[in-house]
């Protein structure tokens, strides 16, 4: 009793102001303890969970505290208590608060794992729930959906929290309001990290939502502040507003892809949030739809989003639009943003025969724009007339078409303390406040818990020397740590096992000799992706002379069983031969339910494959899912290819996604696409890719490109290349009703676009 006594008095010092003075305490050690506690517990008792895993453990609680005097849940030490398995917490009752927990080697086996509703009955109220961590805590299959945080009830907090990884379907943190005991809630979500989240490839991969389409027209008066959302890249919304009267205030996005978007509900405040996109793909900031928004006193630097995703975009509208559609934009308000070092600002965007109701009784006022060069930085995609433009200043750039109220002026700026750009001038105002204080990444989550780094997935281990022979190659593969470079000696390496790839490993030949590094396999794939696999080969070559004699070998596959963790595969100086002792033997095979990141290839050579270099269509149900994000080329070369050199495949009409993307470049194609097996009949073939970028490359009697749109607003550029011998490209509009849409002027990405 006397060391109880001593661990008490050393919880309550440590937990400091988040723990109030208690009337009992209850340290358990099992789930049955638990159990037990939770049944007693009333007004200012705490239960202290002993340090150590926790496996499948459903908590709950519920109760009646008192302001000043929750029901408290914490760990004996903050970090110390990992919650594993099939585990989450569900909590009711009102003044209850949770703290110290961490989640982490499982998932949730119901659809949440942090719930602030017991049961449809029993809602939180006066709640907060605060140092909490749920790092990949992530169902296994990507595409079974659940939320990591449900909020319910009433005047509920969600502060101080670290969110990472999630890479399964759903939203990350859901406001919910499907009853009315949920609706005009007064929620604060603050001071949180929300770290990485990878692309998912679908739709659902928002990290915050307050609401739902079916609850457009209802008031949440929801709160999200100080938070910091960093490379959260799940979808096209980051932020997803779907609901009336909320303030979204003084977060910091960083490297984070797609926009805060006020996608339904009414009169939402947006203000003092600052987006810095680091020059990144797609990074973007606010997108307005609806009535009665309010845009101001935000910054933004470096974006590079379009579309959808531009720094400042304000939508066109159905006519007569249902509240879960598009509701014509009325009543804005855009001022004081300052947007510099930015792609684009759209007016009027998505205009089509059905968005056709143009933004009315709007305002934007003293906005201060900076273009990242010297091409257009506001376009119109309809009549703008129904917005008053006064007292803006465009510094750099250039707009699609002259707007009153929009005065090009060369101004000087500097960087202020703050970290943030502003004129020299102090007496202008236009643009962000000069008071704006970006929240620190230290200054929210838990600061007991390490942040992710951004360091690459490749060469962070050690080198390993790796000599010729059989098998020498699987025996080093097998042994090697994540982040490891495997230096391949030069000579010849038989390899008669799969690889099996579950953790970051580079294959690379050692010096530079002139001697070839070839290895040769004799299984039906050379190397197999699985959970937590990324490759990287480089200067190798890759005989599939002594593969089996069966249909579909592959060099590179990935596992049959859904894969939940995104991957990355590189080729470089690599060349791989004679893969053709049947039919379909693919260099990269993806699967269904598998994700890469990024596919690159450069400075390679393949020559004499009877199947493709890049295969991937697995995802063909027409959902809005796809395989690759970004699929790289350049440089290489292609010979004797007998089906399409890329396979890409993206379904549906979905528009809340970016990719795919593919870029070829400065490559060389030959006598490619020309078996009687490749059903496309193309040499590449592209449905639904929505950033295809083929620049100065030269084809030789091969099949045509086939590119098919299907969705979005794709941007197609085939241009400086030559053909010879080989047909005109197929180019098929399959929901767009005009003509193909084809640019002939383009540049090769920024070398770090993709990362």
């Amino acid at each position: 009793m006397q060391l109880l006594s001593k661990l008490i008095l050393v919880t309550t010092v440590f937990l400091g102001n988040i723990v109030p003075a208690h009337a009992e305490d209850y340290f358990v050690e099992s789930q049955q303890a638990y159990a037990a506690a939770a049944k007693k517990v009333s007004a200012g008792d705490v239960i202290i969970l002993a340090n150590g895993e926790w496996r499948d453990f459903e908590i709950v609680l519920t109760g009646k505290g008192e302001k000043g005097k929750p029901i408290t849940l914490t760990s004996e030490e903050a970090g110390k208590v990992v919650i594993t398995g099939k585990s989450n917490l569900r909590i009711g009752g009102q003044y209850i608060l949770v703290t110290g927990l961490v989640f982490k080697n499982g998932y949730s086996p119901t659809s949440e794992v942090i719930s602030f509703q017991r049961s449809k009955e029993d809602l939180a109220s006066n709640s907060r729930v605060t140092q909490v961590v749920i790092d990949n805590f992530s169902k296994p299959n990507r595409y079974e959906s659940d939320y990591w945080v449900g909020m319910y009830g009433k005047n509920n907090r969600f502060d101080h929290n670290y969110l990472v990884g999630k890479s399964n379907q759903g939203v990350t943190v859901a406001v919910r309001l499907d009853t009315e005991e949920s609706q005009k809630n007064y929620h604060r979500i603050d001071h949180n990290y929300f770290g990485p989240r990878p692309v998912l490839g679908s739709n659902g991969g928002e990290t915050i939502r307050v609401g739902t389409s079916q609850y457009a027209e209802t008031d949440s008066y929801t709160t999200i502040d100080n938070n910091y959302f960093e490379r959260c890249d799940g979808e096209i919304e980051i932020i997803s507003i779907k609901s009336g009267r909320n303030i979204v205030r003084e977060n910091v996005f960083h490297e984070s892809r797609g926009a805060l978007t006020l996608r339904h509900g009414d009169n939402n405040l947006v203000e003092r949030n600052i987006f810095f996109g680091k020059g990144k793909d797609h990074t973007g900031g606010v997108r307005v739809i609806n009535r009665g928004q309010t845009v101001r006193a935000n910054y933004m630097e470096g974006l590079r989003g379009t579309g959808f995703a531009s720094a400042l975009t304000v939508m066109n509208g159905v006519p007569n639009s249902p509240a879960n559609r598009y509701v014509q934009v009325s009543d804005a308000l855009i001022e004081n943003n300052t947007v510099v070092d930015t792609a684009l600002i759209e007016l009027a965007a998505g205009s089509d025969a059905e968005r056709s109701a143009t933004p009315t009784d709007s305002r934007f006022a003293n906005n201060l724009i900076a273009a990242a060069g010297e091409d257009i930085v506001i376009k119109a995609q309809d009549d703008i007339s129904g917005i008053t433009f006064a007292g803006n200043i465009l510094a750099f750039g250039r707009s699609a078409q002259p707007i009153a109220g929009i005065e090009m002026r060369a101004i000087p700026m500097k960087r202020a303390e703050n970290g943030l750009l502003y004129p020299e001038d102090n007496v202008l105002t236009v643009g962000a406040p000069r008071d704006l204080k970006p929240v620190s990444r230290d200054a929210v989550g838990p600061n007991w818990y390490a942040k992710p780094d951004n360091a690459s997935r490749f060469g962070r281990g050690e080198k390993i020397i790796v000599l010729p022979g059989e098998d020498t190659l699987p025996e080093a593969f097998a042994t090697a740590r994540s982040g490891d470079t495997l230096m391949l000696q030069p000579g010849e390496y038989r390899v008669d096992r799969t690889m099996v790839v579950d953790k970051a490993v580079t294959v690379a030949a050692a010096g530079k000799s002139g001697k070839p590094v070839t290895i040769r396999f004799s299984r039906p794939a050379l190397f197999e992706i699985f959970e937590g696999g990324n490759l990287r080969l480089d200067g190798v070559q890759i005989s599939g002379a002594d593969a089996p004699d069966s249909v579909g070998n592959a060099v590179i596959r990935t596992s049959i069983y859904p894969m939940l963790a995104n991957f990355e595969i590189e080729l470089h100086d690599v060349r791989v031969k004679d893969l053709n002792i049947n039919n379909s033997f693919n260099v990269i095979a993806l699967g269904k339910g598998s994700f890469a990141d990024k596919i690159e290839i450069v400075a390679s050579e393949f020559v004499n494959i009877s199947g493709s270099v890049i295969q991937a269509v697995g995802e063909n149900d027409d959902y809005g899912r796809y395989n690759a994000e970004y699929v790289k080329i350049h440089n290489s070369s292609f010979a004797d290819i007998g089906e399409e050199i890329v396979a890409l495949y993206r379904g549906g009409t979905d528009e809340s996604t970016f990719g795919p993307h593919m870029w070829l470049g400065g490559s060389r194609i030959a006598k490619s696409g020309k078996s009687k097996k490749n059903k496309t009949g193309a040499s590449f073939f592209l449905h639904g890719v929505q950033d295809t970028r083929i620049i100065h490359n030269v084809f030789a009697d091969s099949a045509p490109i086939v590119i098919q749109h299907s969705a979005g607003e794709p941007a197609t550029c085939v241009a400086q290349n030559s053909f010879a011998d080989t047909p005109e490209m197929k180019l098929k509009e399959l929901v767009y009703q005009g003509a193909f849409r084809l640019q002939e002027n383009c540049m090769w990405p920024a070398k770090d676009a993709a990362t």
